[in-house]
């Protein structure tokens, strides 16, 4: 469907230790890894499955992103049909592009860009069908999506615009300002809200499902992880708790009750 949502869908961590994040996501969040080498002279590429699929990817941080002084970090990707037509979209709208399309072989064509406030994700054309959305709570998925942003209305605005992202209410946060969530299609969504003092740049964060949130925090502090917030319970009746890696990526974790 032409104007369906474009959700993001794929998920990857630009790291300083690869084998280090290997062994630490898969003994967190319970993710089975792979190596993917269907792409030939692609550099080493670790793919994290679910019981069911792929969810993302593990690579090391390229040379040009480690110099500009880009820490390690997740990012995710947003589904397109034409990622060359979704890029020049992007730019007219006021966002920016880091690196122009181009092509992953036997993968699809991306780009590197960031919405007008300058939180960074990628945009993916896949060679392959779209694959069918499976349960937002699905354990090993990714079960919510946060902006940090500098202008939430403006962002909502953006990625409404550009990938039919709808409003599914906001909530007052008193001192912490409003919190707008959003749907992005029938098994996807997530809030935006403008950062705190401590956050210095826009970003995305994402939340992986797991089964019990005390336990799967054990895990990350018993893996030479940290606890940055959390556990604590959010609308809805969910609880989580936002992480750092050993190498220091941002990531939060997720569960249905405690």
């Amino acid at each position: 469907m032409p104007n369906a949502p474009k959700p993001f869908f794929w998920y990857e961590l630009m790291t300083s230790d690869l084998d280090a994040a290997e062994a630490f996501y898969t003994a967190v969040v319970g993710w089975k890894a792979e190596p993917f080498d269907k792409a030939p002279g692609m550099p080493r590429y670790i793919v994290v499955n679910s019981s069911i699929r792929g969810v993302g990817g593990l690579m090391t941080m390229p040379e040009d992103a480690a110099k500009m002084g880009m820490p390690p970090a997740w990012v995710g990707y947003i589904y397109t049909g034409d990622v060359d037509a979704s890029t020049q979209a992007l730019k007219k709208a006021g966002g920016a592009v880091h690196r122009a399309p181009d092509d992953i072989p036997g993968v699809g064509r991306f780009a590197v860009v960031a919405d007008p406030q300058g939180a960074m994700f990628m945009f993916l054309q896949p060679n392959l069908a779209a694959q069918p959305p499976v349960p937002a709570s699905t354990p090993g998925h990714i079960g919510w999506h946060e902006l940090y942003t500098s202008d939430w209305k403006a962002a909502f605005d953006f990625y409404s615009s550009q990938f039919g992202w709808a409003n599914a209410g906001d909530f007052d946060m008193g001192p912490m300002g409003t919190y707008q969530t959003f749907t992005a299609g029938p098994e996807s969504g997530g809030g935006m809200m403008n950062k705190p003092e401590q956050i210095p740049v826009p970003v995305w964060q994402f939340y992986f499902n797991v089964t019990a949130i005390d336990a799967a925090a054990k895990r990350v502090t018993d893996n030479g992880g940290k606890i940055l917030m959390g556990p604590m319970e959010v609308p809805g009746g969910s609880w989580v708790v936002q992480c750092q890696d050993p190498q220091g990526a941002h990531f939060a974790l997720m569960a249905p009750g405690r």
